[in-house]
């Protein structure tokens, strides 16, 4: 079977690599253009190009897709199946209609809930008790397209969105050598979406991070495990900005105002506004690097009772 893998960012390394160490016969990778990353701004490949690369496979990074420039690539190609994880453009019609078998996407959530860019950190803010992955039948919507396989996780209490990126990552990979070992024997049965069900998982952006700590303390934790590794909760200490890390929903700590703060010898206590404390255990202040909670207050006393934000 001669594929065309699309793909750009670290959630689409793993699916591609699967492929590789398959046997697929993958004839060529699309992935978005290089980009300027850091404050010197260096020119970067997308992590999916650098592998292509490296196992020998031709790699294309057109601009747009609507000018038909990726419908003639496809076919010079002549692939039997295009799959697509993460690529980070909408495909046209006639690039969608031209593979025998189509485009199979592989999706970071149960659909059809949480359709769109960022469905895992969503999920993760949301305090959904389970996550996982889906490998879908691609149409002109965004990511409305009939379900073919599913694989489901459950969420631990105090992962994180890059901890549980992770992990679906690798489910991912295996989800696609599934759905395409099923396919190849002609037993996939794609399931239409509930529309009716769906949710839409937007992009995050930075202003997101800061900690409204009159919210629940269930709510906070979330926020704080749902925006690492980016773009981080935030709260102001002393004028300054103070990122959160690490957090853990805990009893026994006593009653406190929303915002209050308490240092103990393993880490920072704030209460929240139903008066139930989250727990803290790393933090990075304005200027200097993450470390634990409790190293930090060592070296920068607080007063019991100062409140953030």
């Amino acid at each position: 079977m001669r594929i065309v893998y699309m793909g750009t960012p670290d959630f689409a390394v793993l699916p591609l690599k699967a492929l590789i160490d398959n046997n697929y016969d993958v004839v060529g990778v699309f992935t978005q253009p290089d980009k300027p990353v850091g404050r010197k701004a260096v020119l970067t490949p997308p992590p999916v190009k650098t592998v292509a690369i490296d196992a020998g496979i031709p790699v294309f990074q057109p601009v747009t897709l609507k000018n038909g420039e990726g419908t003639k690539i496809l076919e010079e190609l002549k692939p039997d199946a295009v799959i697509v994880v993460a690529y980070g453009k909408i495909l046209p019609k006639d690039f969608l209609e031209y593979p025998e078998y189509g485009c199979i996407n592989i999706h970071g959530s149960l659909l059809p809930k949480y359709r769109g860019a960022a469905p895992i950190q969503r999920c993760v803010l949301d305090g959904e008790e389970f996550a996982g992955v889906t490998s879908m039948q691609m149409d002109e919507g965004l990511d409305t397209g009939d379900m073919l396989l599913k694989e489901v996780t459950k969420i631990g209490e105090n992962e994180t969105s890059g901890e549980l990126f992770d992990r679906l990552a690798v489910m991912g990979a295996d989800l696609l050598i599934k759905t395409l070992d099923a396919l190849k024997k002609g037993e996939l049965k794609p399931e239409k979406q509930d529309d009716a069900n769906s949710s839409y998982a937007s992009m995050l952006d930075k202003t997101m991070s800061p900690v409204d700590f009159t919210k629940t303390a269930r709510e906070v934790h979330n926020q704080i495990r749902g925006l690492d590794p980016w773009p981080v909760a935030q709260t102001i200490l002393e004028g300054k900005n103070l990122k959160l890390f690490r957090s853990e929903l805990i009893r026994d700590a006593g009653k406190g105002s929303s915002g209050e703060m308490k240092v103990t010898k393993k880490g920072l206590i704030v209460f929240c506004g139903d008066g139930n404390p989250v727990f803290i255990k790393e933090v990075q202040y304005e200027g200097k690097k993450r470390m634990s909670a409790a190293d930090f207050f060592r070296g920068h006393p607080v007063k019991d009772g100062t409140i953030l934000g």
